[in-house]
C-alpha cells in the first residue's frame, strides 16, 4: 500500500514514514514561500500527523500545554490557522476539527471520508467532483469560491466491530 494512498488512513501502514514525508514537504513548502514553521506550528502539525484522525483545537491545546507550549486557546488556534492557510492542514467542518493534509503543496480538491465512530479521516482527491460542481455552477451563473466535501460513515475497522 502506497503511503499516499488514502486508504492508508484506515489500514496498517508505515505511519512513521507517512508522517515524515508530510513533515519534510511542509518544511520545504514553508522554506519556498518564506512562511515560518515555528516550533509551536511544527509541533501542532506533528500532533495532527500522529494518527489519521481529526482533532479539535482544544485537544491540540491540551497536548501543547502538557508539553510546555502554553495553555491559552490562541496558541492552538493561531498555529492551526497558519497550517490551514499554508495548505498543511484542513478544517473538517463536520467535526469542528482539523486534520493534517496528506498531500501538501499539490493543487487538489480534497474529499474527506470520516469515520463517525473512531474519527479516522481519509483524504483523497475529489477533482472530478469539484469539476462537476464548477460545471453546474457555471450553468447557474454562480462562481464557487470554496468547497468542502465530507462523507460520514464507518471505516473498515469500525464496520467490522459493528458487525460483531
Amino acid at each position: 500500500m502506497n503511503q499516499r494512498d488514502p486508504s492508508c488512513a484506515f489500514h496498517s501502514h508505515d505511519h512513521a514514514a507517512c508522517a515524515q514525508d508530510v513533515l519534510a514537504r511542509a518544511e520545504a513548502l514553508c522554506g519556498e514561500s518564506g512562511a515560518r514553521l515555528t516550533p509551536v506550528r511544527r509541533r501542532v502539525l506533528e500532533i495532527l500527523l500522529e494518527e489519521h484522525r481529526a482533532m479539535g483545537a482544544y485537544d491540540v491545546l491540551d497536548r501543547l500545554a502538557a508539553e510546555g507550549f502554553g495553555s491559552q486557546p490562541p496558541v492552538a488556534y493561531r498555529a492551526l490557522e497558519f497550517l490551514v492557510d499554508q495548505g498543511l492542514a484542513h478544517r473538517i467542518r463536520r467535526l469542528n476539527a482539523f486534520a493534517a493534509c496528506t498531500s501538501p503543496g499539490e493543487g487538489h480538491a480534497p474529499v474527506f471520508f470520516i469515520c463517525k465512530s473512531c474519527k479516522a479521516v481519509a483524504e483523497t482527491s475529489g477533482q472530478s467532483v469539484r469539476d462537476e460542481v464548477d460545471r453546474v455552477a457555471r450553468d447557474l451563473g454562480f462562481r464557487v469560491e470554496r468547497t468542502n466535501i465530507e462523507a460520514l460513515g464507518l471505516c473498515p475497522t469500525c464496520t467490522g466491530e459493528a458487525a460483531s
